[in-house]
């Protein structure tokens, strides 16, 4: 299977960091589920990770807050397709030939407490360090990381079928 990927020139300004080398937009079939997974950077710059309920699955459909997993930050996102969004952005896959088009995207995102936001980088870094200090320890969550926890997802979503 195909994995695609999207990096966006129209990035706003999120200051140094590995991010501006990663791209902005991720899809792959997950090869242990076969599920359809997506990571999506917003417009904060934090990374997102989304995995696809196929059509007949008991939560297609299903809000975030009545599905039970584990994953960074609990899910924060349930929703069909953004087709209204231009390729390459937004929580939207381009199907592979004889993948359904109809998921239901269960999605986390990495900009929670401890995590590191890239364009708060930029904002904070003209603030008095004390303001500040508390975000020492915060980590930014890279592709690496949200393609783990897509997987981990995958799983327990996966695990609902068996």
């Amino acid at each position: 299977m195909t994995r695609h990927e999207w990096t966006h020139t129209d990035r706003p300004d999120y200051g140094d960091g590995p991010w501006n080398n990663e791209p902005d937009k991720i899809q792959w079939i997950d090869e242990t589920t076969d599920l359809d997974c997506l990571i999506v950077r917003n417009p904060m710059g934090a990374l997102c990770g989304y995995v696809g309920a196929p059509p007949g699955h008991p939560w297609h459909g299903a809000g975030y807050n009545d599905v039970d997993v584990s994953v960074h930050g609990g899910l924060t996102f349930a929703a069909s397709c953004q087709e209204n969004a231009p390729e390459g952005h937004g929580i939207c896959h381009v199907p592979e030939p004889g993948r359904p088009a109809d998921v239901w995207w269960l999605g986390f995102d990495c900009a929670h407490g401890g995590d590191v936001i890239p364009k708060m980088i930029e904002y904070e870094k003209n603030l008095p360090a004390e303001l500040t200090a508390y975000r020492r320890d915060d980590q930014y969550r890279d592709v690496a990381y949200v393609t783990e926890q897509c997987q981990q997802l995958a799983a327990q979503i996966h695990e609902v079928l068996s």
